[in-house]
């Protein structure tokens, strides 16, 4: 009996450091998440109509139905339109204390509003154009008045508080990993074992740390941000072009801000390939031999490599099942 207490006392204080991700998302007091704005926020999130073309939706690039990006190193909007970054996950989007790669929006209310009038991606007018056209559709006012009462509620705030409530319920807790950080040692193998170990010995958690592997808890609007690449002299610098985009200067136009990225989380990395703001990393095990290099100035063995690659996996899924919205009618003259 005193060498099974050890024993757990030993896993007890291996897995201290390790927390499991919360099975509730945080959300702002000034909107709460309730089954209505969930049902309406979903509804938008598939719906199509946002877009000056008709054809794209926030589910176009950020497919839910599998690992919450679209898979393309960087998204297609209207017209064709390649854009700059990669589509990053909205699984677990909700844990961030910032939006977007340059961490330009606060919160998911204020990202939302973002890609409607992106030319590149929605391609809309103006906000008043993007909420114009869901007034116009008949179906979406008992919608609107079951998430947010009588009145003028067909607002873009409340579009975009619907969209944020839906995308905060785009939750995976309970992964193996999560488990483990609950005190379950046998949820992980001896390789996934292994892998976070080397994971924290190499310097990884200096950033992936916290429930989501995306940097400390932190208040909404103030973002952790890291620089990539930190050892510019890494070969896959000039292979991946890493610093031809200039990252969170591009929104702040501060020189400090140069190659300043927000810390992705790195759940579900198994299902969101190809990987890093440009997309041009193409597998996990690359992936994780580039970080290494350009972050910690460390060239990664195969055992290593493989080792923390079976961690990761033990951060995927399982996801929430998923059901297609059923959209209300659009006017024959909508789109004209």
């Amino acid at each position: 009996l005193v060498l099974a207490l050890g024993a757990a006392s030993a896993v007890a204080s291996a897995q201290a450091p390790w927390q499991p991700l919360p099975p509730r998302a945080p959300e702002p007091a000034d909107n709460p998440t309730t089954p209505a704005k969930v049902d309406l926020g979903k509804m938008l999130y598939f719906d199509p109509r946002f877009s000056s073309t008709g054809t794209v939706s926030c589910f176009s690039c950020h497919n839910v139905m599998e690992g919450g990006d679209d898979h393309r190193s960087t998204s297609i909007g209207v017209g064709g339109q390649k854009g700059g970054r990669n589509a990053p996950t909205v699984w677990n989007a909700a844990y961030h204390s910032v939006q977007f790669w340059d961490g330009r929006a606060a919160t998911l209310e204020d990202q939302a509003k973002g890609p409607p009038t992106n030319p590149i991606e929605m391609g809309m007018a103006n906000h008043d154009a993007v909420i114009g056209r869901v007034r116009a559709i008949p179906g979406y006012r008992e919608p609107f008045a079951r998430a947010f009462g009588a009145g003028d509620v067909i607002t873009m705030d409340n579009a975009v508080r619907a969209i944020a409530a839906y995308e905060r319920t785009l939750v995976t807790p309970n992964t193996a990993y999560d488990r483990y950080a609950r005190g379950d040692a046998r949820a992980l193998n001896a390789q996934q074992r292994r892998g976070l170990e080397t994971f924290a010995a190499k310097g990884c958690t200096s950033c992936h740390q916290g429930a989501a592997f995306n940097g400390p808890a932190l208040p909404a609007g103030t973002g952790f941000f890291q620089r990539f690449p930190v050892h510019e002299d890494s070969p896959y610098v000039v292979q991946y072009a890493l610093m031809k985009d200039l990252g969170r200067y591009e929104s702040t136009h501060a020189d400090g801000d140069q190659h300043l990225w927000r810390v992705p989380t790195l759940r579900n990395l198994g299902y969101t390939a190809p990987y890093m703001h440009n997309g041009s990393v193409k597998s996990l095990p690359e992936a994780v031999r580039v970080m290494g290099s350009t972050q910690l100035g460390l060239v990664l063995g195969d055992a290593e490599v493989a080792d923390i690659v079976a961690f990761l996996d033990t951060l995927n899924g399982p996801f929430p099942t998923q059901t297609m919205p059923q959209l209300p009618p659009t006017p024959g003259d909508l789109l004209d």
